[in-house]
């Protein structure tokens, strides 16, 4: 330990989050956590452009589920580097990783490139979640943590509200390749904030027998990330013999990577930590293939711009970081399991006042009001899930279960991603297509709410024991 790091952990904790030498690092997140923030709201936005002038609309869920998909490597492997005592290294190789992806995709002459780049962005998106998620967790006492997620909402608000507007304007006046090279020129900008802050941080406590575990993770990631993508590109394959093939071995392969990589009992929500990263995985599902395809809604049955499609996208950010802070000031559990419960509902009543336009005579603003409540929803559920996730780890296993939680939401989003695709491009109409997508993102999220009530430990299984690897 570092003289330097000594003096920090000398200094008296504070009640607040930059209290206590802990400002390097907050500054670097909250930089980090904008950027992969602009970076997300900006391509939603730009996509549908982007696969107009690369004529890839058939690749559009693609284009999306493929970073999900990725992603599940690089947490996977973030988890063993933060749990053996690496965490700068995973925070650096996910920094360069993202921006190399950024690179590919900025320069991409045509979809399959752009995919290509799509996938290193996830491969590097993965590895920053999990490094952020555990430097943060180590940096900042637990009685923060609702504070300190409350902060990482809070940190898309700017690049929500601007994101999208940015995107249109460039995308107008500079063309679609300056949103993926913008990103990737602020990344060294990031990595300058975030890494001397987490270098400075003492090394965790010797990570128990589950890590001589870890090679058989990640031949188990792998496994995931290749039937993430068979699903995806069956969802794009049209139809025959090959995307039934493509399905039933991308389902096969996921639920048995699965078994490997997420808590014991998670695909049927056991009480505690595994029903938690079930619901979190539910709740992404539902609220990613939504975003992903009411600026395609917009843009091509409504006519409006990139930027005003982007609005849709903003409010439901803004409103999710209210909703966010709205959580964080509430320490009854009893009344924070009644948020988590009324957050789905939210997500799943505004997923469906999205979709009104499109069945009854509507004003077709009212997508503004519907995304806003799925805004405001999302806000309350997902910082409740991730402070539970910490609450059953140790020390130890800080990196296994933080990887967990992002895994369960990228395996979420990606089997969704992957059958909204389907779903959309079932019908002849374009519009029956949009109602079968957000109707099936609905349901997700009111199953999640009907189920909302698991996320409470069973009584006689503490942290340690619902923390506890996800081998069977």
């Amino acid at each position: 330990m570092t003289s330097m790091t000594s003096s920090i952990l000398a200094v008296p904790p504070s009640d607040t989050l930059a209290g206590g030498g802990r400002l390097g690092a907050c500054a670097g997140a909250v930089a980090l956590v904008s950027l992969l923030a602009f970076e997300s709201m900006a391509v939603a936005a730009a996509m549908p452009a982007i696969a107009a002038a690369l004529d890839g609309l058939h690749a559009y869920a693609l284009a999306f589920g493929c970073t999900v998909a990725t992603s599940m490597f690089g947490m996977v492997l973030a988890a063993r580097w933060c749990d053996s005592g690496r965490l700068p290294r995973s925070t650096a190789a996910g920094l360069a990783a993202f921006a190399l992806g950024l690179l590919l995709a900025g320069c991409a002459r045509s979809m399959a490139w752009l995919v290509v780049g799509r996938i290193a962005q996830g491969l590097g998106i993965g590895m920053l979640e999990v490094a952020l998620y555990v430097g943060m967790g180590r940096a900042v006492p637990a009685r923060l943590h609702p504070r300190l997620f409350a902060l990482f909402s809070a940190a898309w608000v700017v690049p929500g509200l601007v994101g999208p507007f940015i995107a249109g304007m460039l995308v107008d006046h500079l063309g679609w390749r300056s949103v993926f090279l913008l990103a990737a020129a602020a990344t060294p900008l990031a990595a300058a904030l975030l890494l001397p802050a987490f270098c400075r941080l003492p090394a965790p406590p010797a990570a128990d027998a589950a890590t001589s575990r870890q090679p058989a993770r990640l031949s188990a990631a792998v496994l995931a990330m290749a039937a993430m993508l068979a699903l995806q590109g069956a969802s794009v394959a049209g139809a025959g013999w090959r995307v039934f093939a493509m399905l039933v071995l991308g389902v096969a392969a996921a639920l048995v990577s699965s078994r490997r990589l997420l808590p014991a009992g998670t695909l049927r929500l056991r009480r505690g930590l595994p029903a938690v990263i079930g619901l979190r995985a539910l709740l992404g599902g539902a609220f990613g293939s939504a975003e992903v395809f009411i600026p395609l809604y917009l843009t091509r049955e409504e006519g409006w711009s990139v930027g005003q499609a982007g609005l849709a996208l903003s409010v439901g950010a803004v409103l999710w970081s209210v909703g966010s802070g709205v959580q964080s000031r509430i320490d009854s559990k009893r009344q924070r399991q009644r948020l988590l419960r009324g957050g789905f509902v939210a997500v799943a009543a505004g997923i469906a006042v999205v979709a009104a336009p499109l069945v009854a005579p509507v004003p077709t603003g009212s997508c503004l009001v519907g995304w806003a409540m799925a805004g405001f929803g999302i806000g309350l559920c997902s910082p409740i899930l991730s402070v539970l996730t910490l609450g059953f780890s140790s020390a130890a296993n800080q990196g296994r279960n933080a990887a967990a939680l992002q895994l369960g939401i990228a395996f979420g989003t990606s089997v969704a991603l992957a059958l909204a695709g389907a779903l959309f491009a079932l019908p002849e109409s374009a519009n029956a297509g949009f109602i079968l997508v957000l109707a099936f993102a609905s349901a997700l999220a009111g199953a999640a709410g009907l189920l909302a009530g698991r996320t409470a430990p069973t009584p006689e299984g503490g942290a340690g024991r619902q923390g506890a690897p996800a081998n069977r």
